[in-house]
């Protein structure tokens, strides 16, 4: 299995500024698809979890913008885990235009942590859940 996993976005309307671009804000709607998706493709049921009273929440993002998407751009949004902790994953995202992985579009870490949704507080993440994580980290 990849360390990475790969999904694709097109830029609608709805995803650009007044400028013809896509909002800056828009790429981490892009990130957040690009692991749930992820988690979606190895089995990992957030809605599950949620019954279990258990969630990702993201804690921290450090982004970097390089060059601009476009209306109608088809996309690449590329996912690594970098880290796994108790509670606690560190992603590595790039959104890169498809059929062109030399320069990205952006780049960010993203670190997310497993919390119980009773009290908002950190725990670890749930054992079925890490062990398949680590299997494509």
């Amino acid at each position: 299995m990849s360390n990475e996993f790969i999904w694709p976005v097109r830029v609608y309307y709805e995803d650009t500024d007044a400028g013809g671009v896509v909002f800056y804000a828009n790429y981490l709607k892009f990130f957040e698809r690009g692991r749930s998706e992820w988690l979606n493709h190895l089995g990992i049921d957030q809605a599950r979890l949620f019954e279990q009273q258990i969630a990702f929440a993201v804690r921290k993002a450090e982004v970097d913008y390089f060059r601009p998407a476009r209306l109608n751009d088809q996309l690449q949004v590329v996912s690594r885990i970098n880290e796994i902790r108790g509670t606690s994953l560190t992603f590595q995202q790039s959104v890169y235009q498809t059929g062109d992985r030399s320069q990205p579009l952006c780049e960010a870490v993203i670190k997310a942590v497993c919390l119980k949704l009773d009290t908002f507080t950190p725990c670890r993440i749930p054992a079925l859940v890490r062990e398949e994580l680590q299997r494509v980290s």
